[in-house]
């Protein structure tokens, strides 16, 4: 069971100034540099257009043309009158009055913001580029003021060295948090000169800090610089000596009210103003001791401290050593994504579950189930599974599709190849481990969120991580983003939104682009599901451990982004591995030989995704989203770097990196040694499966995709490519041959190709009736045999017991009885999976193989063999597959392509004894075959075509337009295809005169 990490405390003896601080492995900062002489001309230019803008405009306006308007009501006679040169320049004023309003507007937006530290400014309407400019000209007036700092958290200087060896600083306490994305690369180096002035005070502080040990010590969390926030895991390594002693900060402050009014708990955000008390021992010159006077500490952050004071223990007298022991203890700490927080990510609260249950707790009651050797990592991860089945599927049925239009003689292709050894296992595992339902709700209530808040003129919020537990999701927001709109409720804090099962089950299908695709799974923790928003990270994410185990972990990663069902477009690039992956998904995944190649390439999108924000007018790709062009821009692109880059190429990806949350690009970064310049959050894959974040407090039972799964994988997609086996592959031939003559009568027959019928066999019990029959059919329909667990899961989706599954087995063996020789009707294989006895039959079996000997067996020698084989085939159509199948019943068929493969068999039956009968000029023979076949495929273009043809052979012209009026009616809106337009040009060049006649 997934548990997250509570590291045991090791408290170091309080009091020893000289021990050495440990290795931080907190992000590097970038280099940064002191205000120039630039810095300050910069500011002032700014000033000067500021005054002028501000200023100088309105005075000129008022000055030199005075008041542009009527100063009366104008009449109807002033309306009529000629416009002259003065009525046109007082418009002219009257639209720069406006555009100074706007921007005045934009400029105190901007100002509050800057100031305020209330993270996004808010958008003025319609005022991109005006806005725009404004905020460049506040940003570069305010970079030599203290507040620089705090108006550009997380954002890192671009075009920046990085020096290994120096140590991440902390802003002036008094700094505030906020958001000024624009000017990211003057604010940051600002940011880092005021951290390194109070560098130099912590040296001063610490030389002291033993005379007052009496005194009780504060901390108060600084705004992110250079991307780096700060976490209590790295407080306490910075000022206690060891990151473990997180806990003894939390047990300090945990339920005290912050100065912004919110707690710390267990799973809350760490936020910039917040105030910490520490032990004692606590050492650093960013710390504010009470009742020091704390001289280099405004007056505001001092009462905010001496209030705090007043709310702990230490007000009662508990006195401010420190708790020893930490209990459940903190989330350890994270990165905040530009704006509010520590960029945490932590395990929501959980309901309880429903009394259903969703299928993982289900699942969960049976125990130690066997896996009859099936791959558990596939098992265990439903989404990634789900999203390889549809694709799979879906790659299948565009494949049957392109054999049946793009071949001739034996359709090549008609049968998928049935899979063997590993590729068999893994499509079992996908069938037994995929949860459809639970993407189809996920994919639902994220658009359905996009839309709501759209309605409401509302951004998307940036959401660092979605959680799936108890059937419940969860979004983990980087900042508190006001009241959800319903039926989303707000979590266990002001950064949790929660969606319930049952509410998410009301969302239909929505007209909105998808809002998060770049969700991806990275494991499970106390039964909820992780699902890391991999664009909205700040910086790299990077992962350690060894290669083998990184490798599962990239092509877990990779495989679900590339057919997640939560997405609309996508560029998934890897680099150092997956170059075989390419076939899950072409039009997704690309593949880039080295490091250099992955620079060069987002250096060029990075600029381009840059200026197209800024002409846009939005503040990130989130905002772009939501606009008229949400559904073809601003589609994220995730880098996937397996190998180790040089600390050369590590810097610059780091550069790309700072600003590419809000470009929509990602990057997730293998490495060796665990250190990776600028790297955001800092993961490792165990030997033993586990997925660790020391700084995020997380320890997840990793999704993993190991190399022979993932061999087993793509030749599932490889093999689904009719064009890769030869011509002649037995693979081509149906799976089940029935022996069509009269010897071969078979003891049970079942009818599935129109109502459901079973002849030979008594029906069975009421209550377990419908079990059965389904259970038959999905063995009918797999001839090659079905693993008991994809029997189970097909038939209970939600997870059933062992002994559940073995009794029905027991009945449905008891129900087909035996054959005369007294062998069971249901046996198993050498496998374990269960296979029918060549005596159960269906019309569906009987269907291929009549087509089969008819194109490619005993009907290829004799004319009179292949039409009576043709037409014994074409009367076993009674309609679609199932048709009576009952509501909510039979959902594995979803899986299947039977759907797609009977049409065209039929419609093939169909051409094929169309051609025999006008071979021998048999035209109302042709038409009566084509008419059947179009009761179960009305919309294969094919046959229509063979219609009109075989229509214009009778040589009845008013026939032939009544036909194409009726396809043209049945077209609608959408009009004839291309290629039937060229086809009644030749048959019939008038058709369209004729058509407009009859009207």
């Amino acid at each position: 069971m997934p548990r997250r990490r509570t590291p045991s405390s090791s408290s170091p003896t309080g009091g020893t100034t000289g021990t050495t601080a440990p290795r931080n492995r907190t992000p590097q900062p970038v280099r940064i540099r002191r205000r120039s002489l630039g810095d300050f001309v910069k500011a002032f230019l700014a000033f000067v257009a500021l005054a002028v803008l501000l200023v100088g405009v309105p005075v000129a306006l008022a000055t030199q043309i005075g008041w542009p308007l009527p100063h009366g009501v104008p009449s109807l006679d002033w309306l009529q009158q000629e416009i002259t040169v003065h009525t046109f320049l007082n418009i002219l004023t009257v639209i720069v009055w406006l555009a100074w309003a706007q921007f005045t507007a934009c400029v105190l937006v901007e100002m509050k913001a800057a100031l305020s530290g209330v993270g996004v400014p808010g958008r003025v309407p319609g005022a991109g580029p005006s806005q725009l400019l404004a905020r460049q000209l506040v940003a570069a007036l305010l970079l030599v003021g203290a507040t620089a700092a705090g108006f550009t958290p997380g954002l890192s200087q671009l075009g920046q060295g990085y020096d290994a060896h120096q140590k991440p600083a902390v802003a002036a306490a008094q700094a505030t948090p906020g958001l000024f994305a624009q000017q990211q690369e003057q604010a940051a180096g600002t940011a880092a000169a005021l951290a390194e002035q109070a560098s130099h005070a912590a040296a001063h502080a610490d030389a002291g800090s033993s005379a007052r040990q009496g005194d009780t010590k504060y901390y108060r969390i600084q705004p992110p610089e250079g991307r780096h926030h700060d976490s209590l895991w790295e407080i306490a390594e910075r000022h206690l000596g060891d990151g473990r002693r997180y806990k003894e900060i939390f047990e300090l402050n945990k339920d005290r009210v912050q100065p912004d009014g919110s707690k710390l708990s267990e799973a809350s955000l760490i936020r910039p103003g917040w105030i910490m008390e520490m032990p004692g021992d606590a050492r650093g010159g960013e710390l504010v001791e009470l009742p020091d006077e704390s001289p280099g500490v405004s007056p505001d952050v001092r009462q905010q401290i001496a209030d705090y004071a007043q709310t702990g223990d230490h007000a009662q007298g508990g006195g401010g050593s420190g708790a020893q022991d930490g209990g459940s203890g903190a989330q350890g700490g994270g990165h905040e994504h530009a704006g509010g927080g520590a960029a945490q990510v932590s395990v929501p609260e959980q309901r309880q579950p429903a009394p259903d249950g969703d299928r993982r707790q289900a699942a969960a009651a049976t125990g130690a189930e066997s896996a009859f050797g099936l791959p558990e990592a596939l098992l265990a991860a439903p989404l990634l599974a789900a999203g390889l089945l549809g694709a799979l599927g879906r790659r299948r049925r565009q494949a049957l599709w392109q054999s049946a239009f793009g071949s001739t003689g034996g359709r090549r292709g008609m049968e998928p190849p049935t899979p063997g050894g590993d590729a068999q296992d893994v499509q079992d595992a996908l069938l037994v481990g995929a949860d459809p339902e639970g993407v189809r709700l996920l994919d639902r209530s994220l658009r359905g969120l996009a839309a709501s808040l759209a309605e409401e003129s509302r951004p998307l919020p940036v959401v660092y991580a979605a959680w799936l537990s108890n059937g419940d999701l969860h979004l983990q927001l980087a900042q508190p983003s006001g009241k959800p709109p319903a039926p989303w409720q707000q979590g266990q804090d002001q950064t949790f939104w929660m969606l319930a099962r049952t509410d998410a089950e009301g969302y239909g299908d929505t007209d909105t682009a998808a809002p998060y695709p770049g969700l991806v799974s990275l494991g499970t923790m106390d039964d909820s599901r992780l699902l890391l928003n991999l664009e909205a990270v700040p910086g790299i994410v990077s992962l350690s451990g060894r290669e083998a185990d990184r490798a599962a972990v990239f092509a877990s990663v990779a495989a679900e982004l590339a057919t997640n069902g939560w997405s609309d477009r996508m560029t998934v690039t890897l680099v150092g591995f997956g170059e075989d992956l390419t076939p899950l998904a072409p039009n997704r995944i690309r593949h880039l030989d080295d490091v250099e190649a992955l620079v060069e390439t987002m250096e060029a999108e990075t600029r381009q995704r840059r200026g197209a924000l800024g002409a846009a007018g939005h503040d990130s790709v989130l905002t772009g989203r939501t606009g008229p062009a949400r559904h073809t821009r601003w589609a994220p692109h995730l880098v996937l770097l397996a190998a180790q880059p040089s600390a050369e190429d590590a810097v610059r990806l780091a550069e790309l990196a700072a600003d590419a949350s809000r470009l929509g690009i990602g990057y997730l970064v293998g490495t060796e040694t665990g250190e990776l310049p600028g790297a955001a959050w800092e993961m490792e894959i165990t030997g033993q499966g586990k997925l660790l974040a020391p700084l995020l407090g997380l320890e997840l039972e990793a999704q993993l995709l190991p190399a022979a799964q993932q061999r087993a994988v793509v030749e599932l997609f490889v093999e689904a490519d009719p064009d890769s086996r030869p011509e002649g592959d037995p693979a081509h031939r149906p799976p089940f041959l029935v022996d069509i003559s009269e010897q071969g009568r078979p003891a049970v027959y079942a009818r599935l190709v129109g109502p459901y019928e079973i002849i030979g066999l008594d029906a069975p019990d009421g209550d377990r009736s419908a079990l059965l029959h389904e259970a038959l059919a999905l063995l009918l329909l797999h001839r090659e045999g079905v693993h008991p667990r994809v029997l189970s899961s097909a038939l209970w989706p939600r997870g059933v017991t062992d002994d559940v599954r073995g009794a029905l087995l027991d009945r449905l063996r008891a129900w087909l009885g035996t054959d005369p020789d007294g062998t069971p009707r249901l046996g198993t294989d050498a496998g374990g999976r269960l296979t029918l006895a060549k005596s159960v039959v269906s019309d569906l079996d009987v269907l291929r193989s009549l087509y089969y000997e008819a194109t490619q067996g005993k009907g290829v020698g004799s004319r009179a063999v292949r039409g009576r084989l043709l037409t014994d085939a074409l009367v076993l159509v009674r309609g679609p597959l199932l048709a009576d199948r009952p509501e909510g019943r039979y959902q594995w068929l979803t899986h299947e392509i039977v759907d797609a493969q009977l049409p065209l068999l039929v419609a093939d039956t169909g051409l094929a004894l169309c051609a025999f009968h006008r071979e021998k000029g048999r035209a109302e023979k042709a038409i009566e075959a084509l008419n059947a076949a179009l009761r179960t495929a009305p919309e294969d273009e094919r046959l229509w075509h063979e219609l009109l043809r075989a229509t214009h052979a009778t040589g009845e012209a008013d026939r032939l337009t009544a036909l194409a009026t009726d396809l043209v009616r049945r077209s609608g809106a959408r009009g004839l295809p291309p290629r039937t337009e060229a086809l009644l040009d030749e048959l019939l060049p008038t058709w369209r005169d004729a058509i407009a006649a009859v009207g």
